[in-house]
Order: C-alpha cells, then structure tokens, then sequence
C-alpha cells in the first residue's frame, strides 16, 4: 500500500479511485490531480513509482486544502456560526439538521435514537418515573 500525507491508499485499486480515501479529495480533484502529476489513469497504485508519488504529494501539499488542515478549517466555521448565534450555528449546536431538512418524521442519523415523550399511562411506571429510579423499557 503506497502511503501519501501519512494515508495508506489501497493499492489494488485503480489511482484514481485510490486517492479519494484521503479526506478532501473527491472524484473531481482525483482526476485533476492525476492529470496535473501525468499519471495515466487505470494505473494501479502499487504500480506507481516513487518519482510518481513525490508528484501526487507535492500537489496535495501546495495546491489544496486536505486532511488535518481541512478538518480543522470545517471545525473553526462550525465553532464560527455557533459563536454569532446564527440559525445554522444553533441547528450544529442542537444537533439538528442545518440545511432546511425535515424533522417531523425523519432526521433520526442526526437526532439520535427516538425517544417518546409524553404522559406515562400505566401506574406502575409513573410510580416508578416519580421516586427517580430509570424508566425501564
């Protein structure tokens, strides 16, 4: 497995296909980045040479934004829109969905697990609700 920017990339897989486990690098950038070190696409990454590789890192290095420094740029814009109190910074802060989706019915990756609220009908369980033990379920 050949390693750029401290990533194994899978080496049986084709180059272009390969550089899109490195966080920041998609299908788009992927193909650019292969065309900009000229490296002919369908090459495995196993096959490619060191001078090869030195091209792609270079690239990744001066020319875009990936992995850590990405990462951290994406943390600072969320900590951002929290710190002004914007509708989005609160949605990230409440962990609900920021881009206008539903949350009537679905949203349940970014809400968590459903949790009904609401009165308790059987007596044994509003006993139990009351003196501050757990709700059994």
């Amino acid at each position: 497995m050949p390693r750029i920017l401290g990533i194994d990339i899978p080496g049986k897989k084709r180059i272009e296909y390969s550089l899109r486990s490195v966080y920041g690098v998609g299908p788009a950038k992927a193909l650019e980045i292969c065309v900009k070190a000229k490296i002919p696409l369908g090459l495995k990454a196993d096959k490619l040479s060191s001078e090869q590789l030195a091209a792609i890192t270079s690239i990744l290095q001066n020319e875009m934004e990936v992995e850590g420094d990405l990462r951290r740029k994406i943390a600072a814009d969320i900590r951002r829109l929290q710190a002004i109190n914007c509708y989005r910074g609160v949605r990230h802060r409440r962990n609900l969905p920021v881009h206008g989706q539903r949350t009537k019915t679905n949203a349940r990756t970014r809400k968590g697990k459903k949790i009904t609220v609401g009165a308790i009908r059987d007596k044994t369980q509003r006993r139990l609700q009351a003196s501050g033990s757990p709700k059994e379920e």
